[in-house]
């Protein structure tokens, strides 16, 4: 989770519109999907909530995501065996175990695509990337 907001952290705030071609997400709507996975997850563990709306600002991003991930803790913490070998509803009439969808396309693997996506994008842009697993070239 840390190498993911150091991540959300170099987002510029004047480039949320921006796109690298007309098909991709705008920064904006990235960074916001990365912000706000952990807080989705804490909320389908708990099976009720909403999901927040988008944040505006890098500020807001960071609290978004900080938030989630406490939410998120508090859901993993009270897991239990039984819970994880469950089930869980992923979308209207489909069912996936609780420890797939935490472990794959639902959460880290998700999260961990989408985070690689968001440094791209920050390349690009000429933004100072930061190291996920160990420093960047704008680190050394």
């Amino acid at each position: 989770m840390a190498a993911t907001r150091n991540m959300l952290a170099a987002v510029p705030d004047d480039k949320f519109a921006w796109r690298p071609q007309e098909k991709a997400f705008t920064l904006g709507r990235l960074a916001n999907h990365v912000s706000m996975m952990p807080g989705a997850v804490a909320v389908y563990l708990r099976r009720t909530g909403a999901l927040p709306a988008e944040a505006p600002t890098r500020a807001d991003l960071l609290d978004l995501f900080d938030r989630g991930v406490a939410a998120c803790r508090e859901q993993f913490e009270a897991l239990t065996d039984e819970r994880l070998a469950g089930n869980i509803l992923v979308m209207p009439g489909v069912e996936k175990p609780v420890w797939k969808v935490l472990r794959g396309r639902g959460f880290m693997n998700h999260l961990i695509h989408h985070r690689g996506q968001l440094s791209v994008y920050l390349r690009i842009l000429g933004a100072t990337v930061p190291g996920m697993y160990g420093p960047s070239a704008d680190e050394k």
